[in-house]
Order: structure tokens, then sequence, then C-alpha cells
């Protein structure tokens, strides 16, 4: 749940990123992903960390019939609590 959640959060920043620049196409995009842990119940020691699998699914399924449709997502596990975006590919 959590995975998808971030996913949309992290489509609509390329969206926006994506209008903002006049994009027509993104082909790829790199990120770099902390350790994200959310709890699902809001209870801190239920914290379930952000599944790399489960978040390429998400942002493949919410990037449908958008722009970012056929685009390749690079993602690394890095040190931190954070995520970024690292670099979009254009064509």
């Amino acid at each position: 749940m959590h995975d998808f959640m971030l996913a949309k959060e992290i489509v609509d920043k390329l969206l926006a990123i994506a209008e903002e620049k006049k994009l027509e196409k993104i082909s790829s995009v790199s990120l770099e992903i902390g350790s994200i842990s959310l709890a699902h119940d809001g209870f801190p020691e239920h914290l379930e960390d952000i599944s790399i699998e489960n978040l390429e699914f998400g942002l493949k399924s919410i990037a449908r019939n958008t722009i970012l449709e056929n685009a390749v997502f690079n993602i690394k596990k890095t040190a931190g609590e954070n995520w970024k975006i690292v670099d979009i590919g254009v064509k």
C-alpha cells in the first residue's frame, strides 16, 4: 500500500516537472530511494520498508496513459530516509 502511495507521489512530481519543462515524452527515470519506512496503521513498531519491486509495479501502473507510459524506471536503494529523482531521460 505504501509502495503504491509513494509511486503516485513520484509520478505526480514527474508529471509536474514534465509540464513545467514542456516535455512531450519521458523515456527513463533514475531514482534513489532511501529507507523509507511507513507504519500502515500509525504504530511505529509496525514499520514497513518500501519494496523496490512493488514500487516499480506501482510506478508502471500509475504511469499508464501518460507521457511516462513506456519509461524505464531505474531505482537504486541508497542511505538516508528520502527519495529523489536523479535523472530524467527524454526522447
